[in-house]
């Protein structure tokens, strides 16, 4: 072979091709000519009018599925005449319902898409000054390094940086936010990584590069990412499901066509003589829906889904059942959508000796997680070849990584015998599938009553993209397995979600359980301290161990709300909250045990900011959606809005939202608002219903705030 050089005319068509292309797709949606203002997917360009070059293009697959599935249902004359049978044959193996569903999610994905890239605005990383996008919080500039680099571990550099003059800005940059590093005028995207400590002097980053090589002087910017919205993999995923493939096909029955699941009549056909003894020890340590759901993996032909409700052990649950199924000589693919999530299920499976292959850089691992990966195992058995590497993959039986992970290698020669999913009702549809394709059987563990998958376009949620494949196949009742019995919540916080949610199927898994109190061993003490004032009942009644529910009407107290360019904030909810954690420590509660919830992130800015200046910083504070799947011992909720003017705004309208909220504390649960305000969002207006009939409602009095303000507990 010889090269051949482009010469200006070559290279002059290659760039008109490209901006044609780049010009389709930019312009990938159209309104609908039906005059009813709905969005639709436009046409690409025309297909080409060669079944030669057709036949050896490597994306004729893609081409002739988006022809079919989108284009020939607008106009059949935009295909020419000679190409329609080629397509048709191509694509006859889809029924007109697999179609319909391709091209729904390309539509969804598309416009999710669009407005992930407008709302990131990562134009304005080099189109605007850090000065201006300060303003909005979603950066800080005039920033250098303040300390000397740190390697974290392999590939992951801790850098501290802090203001070239004056103090930090206002910022919504929270513990956890992706960041972009650039410099202040020029050099753009250094580096990527998460902030991992804020406060009033210094910002920590754990970045991907180490930037200590640039000058002493080099002034940087830290500009906040959304996160990653790549639509590739999605859309590939899409284009696999529609491939002519006994996999493909089996899973399109399954979930478009809703074919019914089958089960294997006897257990036995499927349990060796030789596993018998060690299923049984491993089941003696299961409750009943626990052991019904590791019967009903057993029998399943295509797929179970177990609801994993709130504190019901689906971590536990999941661990033994990949130690059944290995022991029955099963091969497993484990994944989940988050890297957390995978480990945390890998943390106990190696308590158990069970080796086990986990795909992913070893920087996102867990450090006790790192030597079963794949580049720790090579290092220590010194693997060099790819023979060698090979048997690695094939020697064993339990594989685990992300949903975005399955375009690893390996996948491309092993299959499983079973895949299962974790936090599968929080996974979009064709992010799910991804790990589904190299498995003959699935498991999905979740639970749809809590969050479902995030989705920014408005248009893409109404037309269905929320709706997980979890919550999408739960309509087939056989296939699944609720987990009732819980093990965090006592009695009185359980009931919340018992009567809003569950309709009272969940039960404690103990008396333990049930009448599990917070300890304040220092409490008496504190109340010599604060309650000198009758008054203060309020107070005494919020922190009494025996009051598990306690919301703290606002109503009487100046608490408005204040909605700036960061977003929704309410200062005397945050100080009231202060005070309160503050309290609980002075008590004897170890802050590492207090958590505190909001579902806006300037409010939790607030209240970060406060505990800094007031030297409790460890007490965590996050958003709903960071707590999903954890528990602390004491939960505070701020739920912020507190308005005249009708302004809802639509995160509290979510009462999948809530129940998470009301979920998170083992012991104790104090919610803080003003309930005139919140009674507008229906989800909280069965709240109160309920906690009024309780009793777990108490009036502040008006002068409440001018308390909390005098007092200085630390």
């Amino acid at each position: 072979m010889y090269p051949v050089c482009g010469n200006r005319m070559d290279r002059r068509e290659l760039i008109k091709l490209r901006n044609q292309l780049a010009f389709y797709l930019f312009h990938s949606v159209c309104q609908s000519a039906l005059g009813n203002k709905q969005t639709q997917l436009a046409s690409l360009p025309p297909v080409i009018d060669d079944s030669w070059a057709c036949k050896y293009c490597p994306q004729m697959h893609n081409c002739f599925l988006y022809s079919r599935a989108v284009e020939q249902q607008m106009d059949k004359d935009l295909i020419p005449p000679a190409m329609a049978p080629i397509i048709e044959k191509e694509t006859q193996h889809l029924k007109l319902s697999h179609l319909q569903y391709f091209s729904l999610w390309y539509l969804m994905l598309t416009l999710e898409s669009h407005c992930r890239a407008v709302k990131k605005g990562y134009k304005n990383i080099w189109l605007m000054p850090a000065s201006e996008r300060e303003k909005a919080g979603d950066c800080i500039g005039n920033m250098i390094i303040a300390e000397s680099v740190q390697e974290a571990s392999d590939g992951q550099f801790l850098h501290y940086f802090q203001r070239k003059n004056g103090t930090m800005p206002g910022t919504n940059l929270l513990v956890g936010d992706r960041v972009v590093v650039s410099g202040e005028k020029t050099l753009f995207g250094l580096s990527a990584g998460y902030v991992k400590e804020v406060n009033v002097t210094k910002i920590s980053c754990l970045l991907d590069r180490n930037l200590s090589k640039f000058c002493k002087n080099t002034i940087f910017r830290l500009d906040h990412e959304e996160g990653i919205s790549d639509i590739d993999a999605p859309l590939g995923n899409l284009s696999k499901l529609m491939e002519n493939s006994s996999a493909s096909e089996k899973l399109r029955n399954v979930i478009i066509d809703f074919q019914k699941p089958q089960f294997i009549q006897h257990l036995s056909s499927v349990l060796p003589p030789e596993a018998k003894e060690t299923v049984a020890n491993i089941l003696k340590g299961l409750n009943k829906p626990q052991k019904q759901a590791m019967k009903q993996v057993l029998l399943s032909k295509d797929y179970t889904l177990i609801v994993g409700m709130p504190g019901t052990g689906k971590t536990t649950t999941i661990c033994a059942l990949v130690r059944i199924l290995y022991a029955c000589g099963f091969s497993v693919l484990l994944t989940s959508f988050t890297h957390t999530a995978v480990d945390n299920i890998l943390l106990k499976l190696a308590r158990f000796k069970i080796g086990f292959l986990r795909l992913g850089r070893a920087q996102k691992v867990h450090p006790d997680i790192r030597k079963f990966t794949e580049e720790e195992i090579c290092r220590s058995k010194s693997i060099k070849s790819v023979t060698h590497l090979e048997e690695l993959y094939n020697n064993q039986p339990i594989v685990a990584t992300t949903c975005m992970g399955v375009n690893h290698p390996v996948f491309a020669r092993k299959r499983f015998d079973f895949c299962i999913v974790d936090e599968a009702s929080q996974i979009s549809q064709p992010i799910c599938l991804g790990p589904l394709f190299y498995s003959d059987k699935f498991v999905l563990v979740g639970d749809h009553q809590q969050l479902p998958p995030l989705v920014h376009n408005t248009e893409a949620r109404d037309l269905g993209m929320s709706e997980s494949l979890f919550k999408r196949l739960e309509k087939n009742k056989n296939a699944v397995v609720q987990l009732t019995v819980q093990y965090r919540m006592n009695s009185k916080i359980m009931s919340l979600s018992n009567k809003l949610i569950y309709e009272g199927k969940l039960e404690c898994g103990s008396e333990k359980v049930s009448k599990a109190t917070v300890n304040l061993p220092n409490l008496k003490n504190l109340e010599l301290e604060l309650f000198a004032d009758s008054s203060e009942t309020w107070l005494k009644e919020t922190l009494e161990p025996n009051n598990p529910v306690c919301f703290l009407n606002t109503e009487k107290v100046p608490a408005p709300e204040q909605a700036e360019k960061g977003g929704v904030s309410n200062m005397t909810e945050a100080k009231i909250v202060l005070f309160l954690a503050s309290s609980f420590i002075k008590a004897g509660c170890k802050a590492s045990d207090i958590g505190i919830i909001s579902p806006y992130r300037h409010q939790l800015k607030i209240i970060t900011d406060l505990m800094t200046s007031s030297c409790i910083s460890t007490v965590e504070v996050n958003t709903v959606d960071k707590y999903q799947g954890r528990d602390k011992s004491i939960i505070i909720v701020s739920f912020v809005r507190n308005n005249n003017d009708g302004n809802l705004g639509t995160l509290l309208m979510d009462w999948r939202r809530l129940n998470v909220a009301i979920t998170r504390a083992k012991h104790k649960l104090i919610m803080l608002g003003c309930v005139p305000s919140l009674s507008h969002y229906p989800p909280l207006e069965k709240l109160f219903c309920h906690l009024n009939s309780e009793a777990m409602i108490f009036n502040l009095p008006s002068e409440a705030h001018e308390r909390v303000y005098q007092c200085n507990l630390l």
